[in-house]
């Protein structure tokens, strides 16, 4: 008998799991494609307006390029002044929560959702990711379902994050190391 690691003909997306129906998914991945994406670079103001518009939570001055993909934005929070670089992948199946004065370098991708492939169903779940305020998250860094990233964390290009990292320390590498304290932002009273 021919064992079986997963049958994709018994998945089936949970209830509410979008967080909205399927209308209002199809609409948002239009406006994305037709009026977010395109949109000029300069335009950051308009592409706040489009995303609050569909649920998210954007605060003042923050900047995100025109080639930002979000797949749910009333999944996204994101707050004053941080900055959301060329090609980020903000995969929204969960909560993505991005503190104030934080930067998601270029072609970084957010995963907030997997796959239980123990079970033949391959059940998908969601896990919130968190990126605390003024972490760094340099050019091409992946980050899995449910981490946190501290405050002042910096996490070096081209790595992978699967555990929570504790602020205040520069990470890189695949696996994940930490490197060194960021800097000291203790002051010193005379």
């Amino acid at each position: 008998m021919e064992e079986h690691y997963q049958n994709l003909n018994t998945f089936s997306v949970p209830p509410h799991f979008r967080g909205r129906s399927g209308i209002i998914v199809q609409i948002w991945w239009v406006v994305e494609a037709l009026f977010f994406n395109p949109s000029p670079q300069i335009l950051y103001g308009w592409r706040r307006f489009l995303l609050r518009v569909f649920g998210a939570k954007i605060g003042k001055g923050v900047i995100i390029r025109p080639s930002v993909k979000t797949t749910y934005p009333w999944k996204v929070c994101i707050g004053d002044y941080s900055w959301i670089g060329d090609d980020v992948v903000l995969y929204s199946l969960g909560k993505i929560n991005i503190g104030c004065n934080a930067v998601v370098s270029q072609k970084s991708y957010l995963c907030t959702g997997s796959h239980d492939f123990e079970k033949t169903t391959f059940d998908i779940f969601a896990k919130e990711i968190i990126v605390e305020d003024e972490a760094w998250i340099a050019s091409d860094v992946f980050i899995g379902p449910g981490v946190t990233i501290g405050k002042g964390a910096v996490v070096g290009a081209r790595s992978s994050v699967f555990r929570n990292i504790e602020g205040g320390y520069v990470f890189a590498g695949n696996p994940l190391r930490r490197i060194k304290k960021r800097k000291d932002v203790s002051v010193e009273i005379i």
